[in-house]
């Protein structure tokens, strides 16, 4: 079929897919069946876990439009498979948003195409009999409708209003009246029921879906060849262990979604009221809403059950319950039983919700389409709480609906959970490699045995069993179960101090993070802001400083009144509640803020402002009332109070916020603006700016402090407070005049600089991630140690082209902090090209030298200059006035270099980072906790050295484990080998005894080693195809054939030797012969019972044990072997057992594991190669690997800590170096271009001479050609400064 028939769906986000249409076939079905049939069921199961087979093998391709069923690919670098069902529904018309009510309701804006639907009602169509009936296709997946559009000739999604691209007048003048009881019910048939809907399986589908996995289809296949062998009590034990493993994965799943089900449903259905069109208000269920819907908002509130805009009033919410309720299954999800989260009620800042602003139909520029992100402070979110409302005499708070079901914020986090994303890991792709490689031995262990058997004339039924039986033994069925292990403990451990996990297989990532980026404020300073002082600004000049505002001389100035009144703070059950800085800001002014009561609002005919007013002790003395004013008028004049009009919320992405006030008896209004002091400086007339302002300003954030600039402008007397309401923000923030500074002082935590210094010592960059400024954020840095006093500061200043220009940067060089306060520091300011430019001096390569740059500048590099972007993150340290879109797109630039990313913020704005970053981790349980796949109760980075020594000990956990049971595989392919040459086998009993009492048990205890105390330079490897891993697998499978063999040859050429029969005693020349067993004289069927079979098991027995030890890693990563007490307990009892067994012999025993008495010399003999084989073991894997190999590839891994102060190497037990150097330079590794992309670039940048950028040196980006977009050009010209 054509390749235009591929269609992309849900394009450029992240679930993007292709898409391809089938139609079903019946002969291909027919001769489907057949093979079904013939295979055994087998081809069914096949198709079962590979879709796009099943589609291709049952369907023809056809075009999209006419496709019965949908092939799907994910474009991410999964390439998942999914299928899905085209239907066809009934309905009088095909756009959700098209008016049925032709005589009542006028027409409504076109929208695009349907999103979601229900099944069509009889009853609805019969009502619309004179439209013509439309045939809708659609098909479901991951709980999304997608509907057939002509206009695009695709399937899309709807996710509600928004897909309108309604204007925000449009909203009030067309959506605002609200819909019919007909419109609602035609819409619904689209979007269908406005809920939730987290669908609890039947045990039974949960039981067929748990059994069709390859892997406990592999232990069936397993069981019943073993059950042919007639090894019975072996099959009987891995049935009932595997029931006991479904049980108990069906209980946790079951137990899941049973929870995940009732935290939705909890508040998924209420009663709303609901306006008509008709202006009638009625009660309906909130499973009945629709998008366009107009709801009323209580006032005593409620919880929202679905995403709507605010069209009047204004609403206190607590968004903490979004992610609460998901946030305390997600840690359950993962089988961590929080006992103390399920009563525990997240604290968090309420935030006031404004209605949306109405520009009118006059001001197009300022009426821009609504967006929820955009005009989030004016939408309320599904899931979160309405505190209390304000409202209007005779206008209610009024919300209309935007999104509804799975499209609300709160439904996408859902699906997110029910239908998570894979984890991509090396570790990962690299077993499977692995055990294809098991699977290519077990191969030929298969063809050894059919032709063994075949010359030995064995029957066929025989040459069956026995061959499969190669394969069960190869491929160990227990590795899944084994891998997850140390996983699982790792778990564990990090909810005993207190970090918790939603996504577990992200803990052995976290062992590879060689990057970790932290957020400033919160994270590595303290929360609470103190005020240090004030600087005002009058006729364009700065006062001296002032250490706070609370003074009678100021508390009628305009400084202080914006203090007063811009913020967003409430009164909630009498407390005040808001943003700490805006409370911090509020208190020091000393003023009392009050907010009408329910009954004082229903008084009057427009809301009633909050309203400031100073302490009476600040005010001036009362003049002497005369007899003949009125006291009314005389409190009126003495009244000193600002009403806060109207509010623009704080924006991180304008960093800013503003507020109109007017102050009681005054007729005019004034705006009052505060925000980032470069911002509020650029809204103002330039002649109230100070022409030191940027001085000042640099002092201020060089010293650390964070600064927040003031700004009012007095407003004309045209508007009233109906025209307030609707003017647009950009108007209202212009001609500003500017008032001033507060000096905010922001601490660090205590634990931060040692957290920095740990992380450091271990060759773990650390980068800086903030939305202050640049010079704060520099600051913070040198004092905390993420920047060592000694190194030097390049501020890039990147600057987008203009008026024909092409782009540029500014370098800056800053100076080392300065002692003397008072002073700006000087910068050394240069302007350089992104290219490479003209050689000059040589760097010396001890210079050490960071990049600092702002979210701007950021934006600019990324657009115009990709190619150097790359070279500026491997030393970029701080990175302010970043966005939280560029904090995410950050976090994707380091890993596009391919470093292991962390993240540690504890707000909202950084939760794209959380969620991008290789290991996200939250300090925060309300908003980042739910993209974040690890949240720390401990409110510092205290928890990042520790997650990622977890990791390592995980990951090294999981290479001791894969490492273990491949060898224990091939231990027991190599003996099974060796005994088929003699047409013999292991028993029933020695198998049981092996798998049972040996590996499990040494499985599940090698496991437990805790994490080592401390972070160590060297980093583990990633995968397990790697020189070191696959040298020790090697060398000891090579050991182990080595020492099996000559066990199995040597007992043959022993002088009392002869083919064991029942009769047969060779304990007899023994001087240990009352040790001898009495023999059962049965027949031996499947000749188990001989010198060869009790020799192997002997050495067999022991190196499981041995290589288990000897896989057991300790230092650096892990704690020593000798700490985990249950390993050192089983090993210990094993080998007693075993040798209790080999020196003295009981009949019992031996007649229970089918082994037979040997001469005491030759357990002698045996005991010596045991030991032997031990001490080759141990010498192999610790002396020539952990020395050599392991030495070599780490030493790679320091060279590539690039960004990094070196930190002084520790000699691992006095190891001498010349052992990986001369290895290193026989395998010619100097010259070995590194793996890691940043590693690759170090390397060039280093012998660059005209890197980093130097001073008196100008190059700029020559403007592309015509038709090239600027990433495309990189060419340079390049301007010599004299």
């Amino acid at each position: 079929m054509e390749k235009e028939d591929l269609k992309i769906v849900n394009k450029d986000e992240e679930d993007e897919m292709e898409l391809q249409g089938y139609r079903v076939c019946r002969w291909r079905v027919a001769v489907v069946g057949l093979w079904v049939l013939c295979t055994g069921g087998f081809l069914l199961l096949l198709l079962y876990w590979m879709p796009e087979w099943c589609v291709k093998a049952t369907c023809s391709r056809t075009t999209v439009r006419e496709a019965e069923v949908v092939l799907l690919q994910s474009t991410d670098e999964f390439k998942r498979w999914f299928l899905a069902k085209v239907r066809v529904m009934l309905a009088p018309g095909r756009n959700p948003f098209d008016s049925l009510e032709t005589q009542t309701t006028p027409p409504m804006a076109n929208g695009h195409s349907p999103h979601s639907s229900n099944s069509p009602t009889q009853e609805f169509n019969r009502k619309y009999a004179e439209y013509q009936p439309t045939q809708i296709r659609y098909f479901t997946l991951h709980s999304t409708k997608y509907y057939w559009s002509d206009e695009v000739q695709n399937f899309e999604v709807l996710t509600g209003l928004e897909d309108l691209e309604v204007t925000c007048s449009n909203i009030h003048s067309e959506h605002s009246t609200g819909l019919t009881s007909n419109q609602q019910e035609y819409r619904r048939l689209f979007f269908g029921v406005n809920e939730i809907a987290v669908k609890v399986p039947s045990v039974f589908k949960l039981l067929i879906k748990e059994v069709l996995n390859p892997f406990y289809i592999f232990q069936l296949f397993s069981v019943i060849l073993w059950s042919a062998d007639e090894y019975y009590y072996y099959a009987v034990a891995i049935v009932f262990m595997s029931v006991i493993s479904i049980a108990t994965s069906l209980y946790t799943i079951k137990k899941q979604y049973v929870m995940l089900h009732d935290m939705v449903a909890a508040h998924s259905i209420v009663r709303v009221s609901v306006c008509r069109a008709n202006n009638d208000i009625e009660e309906a269920l909130s499973t009945d809403l629709v998008p366009g819907d107009v709801m009323v908002i209580p006032s005593n509130g409620t919880i929202m059950p679905c995403d709507a805009v605010l069209v009047s009033g204004t609403c206190i919410v607590n968004e903490s319950m979004l992610t609460g309720v998901t946030w305390k299954f997600c840690h359950r999800q993962t089988d961590q039983r929080l006992s103390h989260y399920p009563n525990t009620k997240c604290e968090s800042v309420p935030v006031t919700k404004t209605n949306l602003p109405n520009p009118g139909e006059g001001d197009k520029e300022g009426d821009g389409a609504y967006s929820m992100e955009e005009h989030k402070r004016h939408t309320l979110f599904c899931g979160t709480h309405i505190i209390q409302t304000r409202f209007y005499s005779g206008e209610l708070v009024k919300a209309v609906v935007v999104r509804t079901g799975f499209s609300t914020a709160k439904g996408q986090l859902v699906r997110s959970i029910l239908y998570p994303k894979p984890t991509d890991f090396k570790l990962y792709r690299d077993a499977y490699l692995f055990l294809l490689c098991l699977v290519a031995i077990a191969g030929i262990g298969f063809v050894y045995s059919i032709v063994l058997s075949i010359m030995n004339k064995v029957p066929a039924k025989t040459i069956i069993i026995e061959s499969l039986d190669i394969i069960t033994i190869t491929v160990p069925p227990a590795l899944p179960a084994a891998m997850t292990a140390g996983i699982v403990y790792a778990q564990r451990r990090l909810k005993r101090i207190g970090i918790f996990c939603i996504s577990p297989q992200r803990i052995n990532i976290c062992g590879q993070l060689n990057l970790v980026c932290f957020d400033k404020t919160g994270t590595l300073t303290e929360d609470g802001l103190d005020l240090w002082g004030v600087q005002r600004v009058e006729n364009g000049s700065f006062h001296l400083s002032e250490e706070n505002a609370y003074k009678e001389s100021l508390v009628k100035s305009q400084f202080v009144a914006c203090m007063a009144t811009c913020h967003s703070l409430t009164k909630i059950d009498g407390q005040l509640s808001g943003d700490p800085l805006d409370l911090k800001m509020f208190e020091a002014t000393g003023w009392i803020l009050e907010e009408a009561t329910e009954e004082e609002t229903s008084l009057h005919d427009r809301i009633m402002p909050t309203v400031v007013r100073p302490p009476k002790q600040l005010m001036p003395p009362e003049p002497v009332m005369s007899p003949e004013q009125d006291m009314e008028l005389y409190d009126l004049s003495l009244a000193y109070e600002i009403g806060i009009v109207r509010q623009f919320p704080f924006s991180s992405a304008l960093q800013r916020m503003c507020v109109v006030a007017r102050l009681l008896g005054e007729k005019r209004m004034d705006a009052y603006l505060k925000g980032a002091p470069e911002v509020v400086a650029s809204l103002c007339k330039k002649d109230t700016v100070p022409e030191d302002f940027a001085d000042v300003l640099e002092d201020y954030t060089k010293q650390g402090f964070r600064v927040i600039a003031l700004a009012h402008r007095r407003l004309e007397s045209k508007l009233t407070w109906h025209k307030v309401q609707n003017v647009n923000r950009d108007q209202m923030e212009a001609n500003m005049e500017f008032l001033g500074l507060i000096i905010m002082q922001n601490k660090l935590k205590a634990e931060t600089a040692g957290v920095l210094e740990d992380l450091r010592r271990a060759h773990i960059r650390t980068v800086m991630v903030t939305g202050d400024n640049m010079l704060t954020a520099i600051s913070v840095a040198r004092d905390c140690g993420m920047i060592p006093p000694q190194d030097r500061v390049i501020i890039a200043d990147a600057l987008p082209s203009k008026d024909g220009q092409s782009a540029k940067i500014n370098w800056r060089y800053a100076d080392k902090p300065s002692k003397h306060v008072g002073k700006a520091p000087r910068l050394e300011e240069i302007e350089i090209s992104l290219e490479d430019v003209c050689h000059t001096d040589e760097p010396t390569s001890q210079d050490q030298y960071h990049f600092a740059m702002s979210g701007k500048s950021f934006a600019v590099i990324s657009e115009h200059f990709q190619d150097v972007l790359q070279k500026l993150v491997l030393r970029g340290t701080v990175f302010a006035r970043m966005a939280p879109d560029q904090k995410t797109q950050l976090i994707e630039a380091l890993q596009s270099v391919d470093y292991f990313v962390g993240m540690c913020g504890d707000g909202a704005n950084d939760c794209g980072a959380l969620k991008r970053a290789h290991g996200g981790i939250s300090l925060s349980e309300l908003e980042a906790s739910v993209a974040s796949p690890f949240t720390s109760r401990t409110p510092n980075i205290s928890c990042v050295p520790s997650l990622i020594r977890e990791g390592r000990a995980a990951l090294i956990t999981s290479f001791c484990v894969f490492k273990f049971m491949a060898l224990y595989s091939i231990i027991q392919y190599i003996s099974v080998t060796l005994l088929y040459s003699i047409l013999s086998n292991l028993g029933d009993f020695q198998f049981l005894f092996i798998d049972i009492a040996i590996i499990l048990l040494i499985v599940f205890t090698m496991s437990l080693n805790p994490a080592w105390k401390e972070l160590v330079s060297r980093r583990p490897p990633s995968g397990l195809i790697s020189g070191p891993l696959l040298f020790s697998v090697l060398t000891q499978i090579l050991i182990c054939l080595g020492f099996q063999t000559i066990a199995f040859l040597w007992v043959r050429h022993q002088a009392w030797y002869d083919i064991w029969t029942p009769e047969s005693d060779a304990c007899n020349s023994s001087p240990h012969a009352n040790f001898s067993p009495k023999h059962n004289s049965s027949e031996d069927d499947h000749n188990i019972k001989n010198y060869e079979n009790t020799s192997l098991f002997y050495v067999s027995s022991f190196q499981y044990l041995i290589v288990a030890i000897v896989f057991s890693k300790g230092k650096p990563f892990r704690q020593p072997s000798y700490k985990n007490w249950p390993f050192v307990v089983s090993c210990i009892g094993l080998y007693i057992f075993l040798f209790f067994i080999m020196f003295y012999p009981v009949s019992a025993i031996d007649e229970f594991l089918e082994i037979v008495c040997v001469p005491f010399e030759w357990r002698i003999a045996l005991f010596f190669i045991i030991v032997v084989n031990a001490a080759v073991s141990v010498l192999a894997e610790t002396l020539v690997l952990d020395v050599v190999l392991w030495k070599l590839v780490f030493s790679r891994d320091k060279q590539g800590s690039y960004g990094t102060t070196p930190a002084t190497p520790t000699t691992q037990g006095g190891i001498d170096l010349w052992g990986p150097k001369c290895l290193s330079w026989l395998c010619c590794r100097q010259r070995k271009v590194p793996k890691a992309l940043y590693m690759h670039l170090a390397q060039e940048l280093s012998v660059d001479p005209d890197w980093p950028p130097k001073p008196t040196t100008t190059t700029e980006a020559n403007p592309p050609p015509p038709g090239n977009t600027p990433e495309n050009c990189s060419s340079c010209q390049i301007l010599a400064n004299s």
